[in-house]
């Protein structure tokens, strides 16, 4: 069980601070529902529980489908859109300054992107040097169509870059006043701690304010350093792909859809992990715990991701407005104490030395 390891809490559960406030809204078809804002980490950086990805935008997701979906996260009192310099060559990010303040006020959003990975005539090269972060994020800013972003991420590790590198192009970020806070993605536990050691200065407080990972019933690898590493230094977890890559939505059990990712040309590699045998029986767990409480196996995934301790929010890829709103009925699901405990059990990932002594 998970709860034996002594890194990881025995609860799993996040406590909601005093100052967290709760925005509720009504959505078109879903009736009222609460969104709860979380601080990442010990930052003033607050973001709304569920958050809008945009990996799919501008290739998949048209301009009009992106409108509605911004519309219904501001609607539902959602913040946090998820971005990078990466999805769709930069398409992503124009498509996105395209709607913010024509669709939907920019002070209503906090907008997050990445850096560190660059098109090049041999393809796709991971870029995290100072020049490659700063000129990533200056192009950023210019197709967003702001002077800031809330949070800036490096997206994954560069082996060729020496961390204090990277580093030095966060603090730049945020003295210059391209970002207000910063961070990384996909990066290992000791590369968390080793750039959290580097940003941590009292003259300018820059600090490491956030770690985005893969989390989900489908992976929970981050358990093992990275979420207790983040705990330590006061850093918080935003958690991507939290339905397991769709997986957890169920609609795989059976056949793949025409219109889902796993049938995509450019998507189907992303899914396919995630349809092996071990994940069904997580699936099956997760199914059968929806059809108990009446309601979608989304919701009580991103329910049960909703309680771990250090998560401060699930950004969800959604590529429609239905999808969004699926996402949104889980905001008022308490999963009873069994029911998580028999998923946590279900979905363990393998704990050894030395994480467990």
């Amino acid at each position: 069980m998970i709860a034996s390891n002594p890194l990881i809490s025995a609860t799993g559960r996040h406590d909601i601070s005093p100052t967290s406030d709760c925005l509720t809204a009504q959505v078109a078809g879903l009736g009222w529902r609460t969104m709860e804002h979380r601080h990442v980490g010990r930052t003033g950086l607050r973001v709304s529980r569920i958050g809008l990805g945009t990996m799919t935008w501008s290739r998949d997701t048209d301009e009009h489908e992106a409108a509605e979906l911004l519309r219904d996260l501001v609607a539902a009192g959602g913040s946090l859109v998820d971005t990078s310099a990466s999805y769709a060559d930069g398409g992503a990010e124009e498509l996105l300054g395209s709607l913010v303040g024509a669709v939907v006020p920019r002070e209503d959003l906090v907008l997050c992107t990445k850096a560190g990975v660059r098109r090049t005539a041999d393809g796709p090269t991971v870029d995290a040097s100072r020049g490659g972060l700063l000129a990533s994020l200056d192009a950023s800013l210019a197709r967003l169509r702001t002077d800031h972003v809330d949070l800036f991420l490096v997206q994954t590790p560069d082996p060729r870059t020496p961390l204090e590198e990277t580093a030095s192009a966060l603090r730049q970020a945020v003295l210059s006043g391209r970002a207000r806070y910063v961070g990384v993605a996909n990066h290992p536990g000791w590369q968390v701690a080793r750039l959290a050691g580097l940003l941590d200065d009292v003259r300018d407080h820059v600090g490491l304010a956030a770690v985005e990972m893969e989390y989900s019933l489908l992976e929970r690898g981050i358990e093992r350093e990275v979420l207790p590493a983040a705990r330590a230094l006061g850093a918080g977890v935003l958690a991507w792909s939290p339905l397991g890559r769709g997986v957890l939505t169920g609609k795989y059990r059976r056949t793949v859809p025409a219109d889902s990712r796993a049938a995509s040309p450019h998507l189907a590699g992303f899914v396919r992990p995630y349809l092996t045998g071990s994940a069904s029986a997580v699936v099956d767990a997760v199914v059968t715990a929806a059809s108990g409480l009446q309601r979608q196996p989304l919701e009580v995934a991103l329910a049960w991701l909703a309680r771990r301790e250090g998560v401060a929010a699930a950004v969800v890829g959604a590529r429609t407005s239905a999808q969004l709103r699926g996402a949104l009925s889980s905001l008022d699901l308490e999963l009873p104490d069994e029911i998580e405990q028999a998923l946590d059990d279900v979905s363990a990932p393998t704990v050894g030395y030395p994480e467990r002594f």
